[in-house]
Formats: structure tokens, C-alpha cells, sequence
């Protein structure tokens, strides 16, 4: 029974974006399944509507039972749960702490916050909110805003949080222009004192909508660990945006 059950997901599991319509025979093929048991499987899987049925081409796709499980899952999603075991790795890894930042308005709002245990470590609450020009968690995002949103920033003044904070215009659109080129930004205490953060932007469907960031005091996170981070941290990146993309996420 159990392996029936077992052999059943396993055929819904087959049915995806790339591949959405499956046969009988084909899917006996790819699955090793034999093709009695195949057939047998679909009729109930046809039954409980997990499965609909071409009265043509005979060929299977997903049912209207998948759809409402599907529904009640995302309906029920939870952001941070979603994306917090991406930040643990990226902790796990670096021992430094991370974080998710998103894009709300004309600032920046920390969504979730992994920290290493056991070591001195640089404490962001979640739920707190920044300017878009201090520090590379911010900046990060403003660099790739549209021209208009930048320019309206700028314009609302460039208040200093310690005495690295970047509150030079000019300075400041050198950094954006820079932090475009390589893709990612870095900052010394402007925000934190002796606090170093590293960030890298998070787009979705081409547009910016956050960012990731490790950070650390500068005694043990400096940029001679840059560059054994970067790959980690486009790593949770690239898994972050698939999160994204998958399950259609709207952060907030």
C-alpha cells in the first residue's frame, strides 16, 4: 500500500512546466513502472481529479484537486519561513550574520535577520527601517532604482548615522555608479559603528526588490574575506530569487 502510495507521487511529481501533458506509456518509461500498475494509478489519480484525461490524445495533465491543495499551500505561505533556511546557510557558512532586505517606499525595511551563535556579532532587528543611502544594504537597492526615485532621495538630504556615513551627493552617485558595475556593495560603519557589511541586489521579474547581506564587526569580517563570501553569497542569491520565482512570492 504504502509503495503504491509512494509510486503515486511520484507520477504527480512528473508533471511540471517543462512537461505538463504525460501518457500512459510514457510515463510508465520514465518512471519504470509497469504499465498495469501505471494505468491503474492514473485512473484513480483521474478519479479524485488530481488528474484530467484528454478524450482525444488520452494524455494526462494536473487536475483541479492539485490546483485547490495548491491554493490552501500558498495561501498559507509563510515569507520568512520560506527564506530563512536560505540565511541560516549563508550564517552556517560565513559564521557572520545575514540578512533579507526589501524595498518598501522610500526606505529600506530589514525582513529577516540570521545570526551566528556563540560570537560577537553585529545585531539588526527585524522589522527596522534604514534610508536607501547608508550602508551597502541600502545602497545596494537605490543603485538600481529608476533614475527619478535616486534623484528624489538625494534631494530629501543625506543625514549622517556616525561619522562614515556617506552624505556627500557626488560621492554618493560615484558608489551607485560602482556598485552597478560589479554588482555588489560594501560599507565601514556608516550606519553601525565598526560594523563592515556586504550586499549583494535581489530582482524579481527584472526589478530590484531587495537585497542579501552579510555583515560583521570589522575585526573579523573585513575584505579579506571578501572575496571566499562573494560566491556564497550569490549562491543564496540565486536560491532566494528561485524561491521567489517559484512560488510567485510578493515581499512585504
Amino acid at each position: 500500500m504504502l509503495k503504491t502510495v509512494h509510486q503515486a507521487l511520484e507520477i504527480l511529481k512528473m508533471f511540471t512546466k517543462e512537461k505538463p501533458v504525460w501518457g500512459g506509456r510514457e510515463l510508465s518509461n520514465a518512471t519504470g513502472i509497469n504499465h498495469t500498475k501505471i494505468y491503474r494509478i492514473l485512473e484513480t489519480l483521474e478519479a479524485q481529479n488530481f488528474l484530467t484525461k484528454d478524450a482525444e490524445t488520452k494524455k494526462y495533465s494536473l487536475g483541479f484537486a492539485v490546483w485547490e491543495l495548491g491554493s490552501i499551500m500558498y495561501d498559507q505561505l509563510n515569507v520568512k519561513e520560506l527564506i530563512r533556511p536560505s540565511l541560516a546557510r549563508l550564517t552556517e557558512k560565513t559564521g557572520e550574520s545575514t540578512f533579507l532586505t526589501i524595498l518598501d517606499g522610500k526606505e529600506a525595511l530589514t525582513l529577516e535577520v540570521v545570526e551566528p551563535a556563540n560570537k560577537v556579532k553585529f545585531s539588526v532587528s527585524s522589522g527596522s527601517r534604514a534610508p536607501l543611502y547608508v550602508g551597502a544594504s541600502y545602497r545596494s537597492i537605490l543603485a538600481y532604482m529608476p533614475d527619478e526615485a535616486i534623484e528624489e532621495v538625494i534631494a530629501g538630504g543625506l543625514k549622517a548615522y556616525t561619522d562614515r556615513t556617506m552624505t556627500s551627493e557626488i560621492e554618493l552617485r560615484n558608489e551607485l555608479a560602482t556598485i552597478r558595475k560589479r554588482g555588489f556593495a560594501i560599507s565601514h560603519g556608516e550606519y553601525t559603528e565598526d560594523v563592515i557589511a556586504l550586499a549583494m541586489p535581489l530582482f524579481h521579474e527584472g526589478r530590484i526588490v531587495g537585497s542579501i547581506t552579510i555583515s560583521g564587526p570589522a575585526y573579523r569580517f573585513n575584505e579579506e574575506r571578501f572575496d571566499s563570501c562573494l560566491p556564497l553569497l550569490r549562491e543564496a542569491i540565486t536560491d532566494i530569487s528561485e524561491k521567489i520565482e517559484r512560488y510567485q512570492i510578493v515581499l512585504k
